[in-house]
């Protein structure tokens, strides 16, 4: 009697590796290899037209919401210059747009019709004659694509290409200019001076054994020269700070609308007590405040 023949035992299968990309039909003839390259190149260019189209329009709406912008000067964002006058970077305006909302159809034709479509992006430029117009958002993906060309034609070295962007007609400074530190001298010069506005206002009780009121142990500097530690200003600069507020029409010329008077009281034992705020007594006498 023949014995039955043991089944063999299935061996473990290994699990299929899944391609995450899309594979391309392999081309054997000369035309198909031809258009292979040529689909390959169209998308590539459409990407790329896609990606400068959406970045004017991100430009766009920057100039559109800070139309008028004395920080940017309408631009958005800011370009900073180093010393020697070259570009050094970008970041976005800091001042609050001027408008809330920019229209969909003016956003798209300022984006593709007129000299102003770059205004606000990023190029880059090579000595050997390469060179990109705007259309990066900010300084740092142009020297990207300038890192790329450089890898692909100089061998990952630098030739001293550089990056450069486009500014609203007009605009002649793109560096971040802050206000002028001096201005608050010619204040103080121009304005009351620290004897016109020195009272003889009554200390607040102070308690030297109270660990509460450390900050306010410091004796009075009597050199005017020396800046007040809780506020940061010399007795000059502290009476004449919001003189350079514009006077309002039928406004006290004294405290400038604001009914507060900054003063250096006589009667100060410590630091924290000498430059104070009083009530102006030129425009709210006779009125009864809260």
């Amino acid at each position: 009697m023949a014995t039955a023949r043991r089944k063999p035992t299935t061996r473990r299968r290994k699990p299929v590796k899944r391609t995450s990309q899309v594979r391309k039909p392999r081309a054997t003839t000369r035309g198909q290899k031809l258009a292979t390259w040529a689909a390959t190149k169209i998308g590539e260019a459409s990407e790329k037209h896609t990606s400068t189209v959406m970045s004017r329009k991100d430009a766009a709406i920057l100039r559109m919401t800070h139309e008028g912008c004395a920080r940017c000067k309408g631009n958005g964002q800011i370009f900073t210059k180093g010393k020697d006058g070259s570009f050094t970077g970008s970041k976005p305006c800091p001042a609050k747009p001027t408008r809330a909302k920019a229209g969909r159809m003016r956003v798209a034709i300022a984006a593709r019709f007129g000299s102003d479509k770059r205004t606000g992006l990023v190029g880059w430029t090579c000595p050997c004659g390469s060179k990109e117009k705007p259309r990066f958002r900010d300084a740092r993906e142009a020297t990207k694509a300038l890192r790329t060309h450089e890898r692909k034609k100089h061998g990952g070295k630098s030739v001293g290409g550089a990056w450069y962007g486009q500014v609203p007609e007009g605009a002649t400074e793109v560096t971040d200019q802050k206000k002028p530190a001096p201005k608050k001298k010619a204040a103080a010069q121009n304005g009351p001076t620290v004897a016109s506005r020195t009272v003889r206002a009554p200390t607040s009780p102070h308690d030297p054994n109270d660990p509460t009121q450390e900050h306010r142990r410091g004796p009075v500097n009597p050199d005017p020269s020396v800046r007040n530690p809780h506020s940061g200003l010399t007795d000059t600069e502290w009476v004449a700070q919001g003189c350079d507020r514009p006077l309002e029409k039928g406004g006290c010329p004294e405290c400038r609308s604001t009914t507060f008077l900054p003063v250096v009281n006589a009667n100060a034992k410590t630091d924290y007590d000498r430059q104070i705020f009083i009530r102006c007594t030129s425009c709210v006498a006779g009125r009864v405040t809260a």
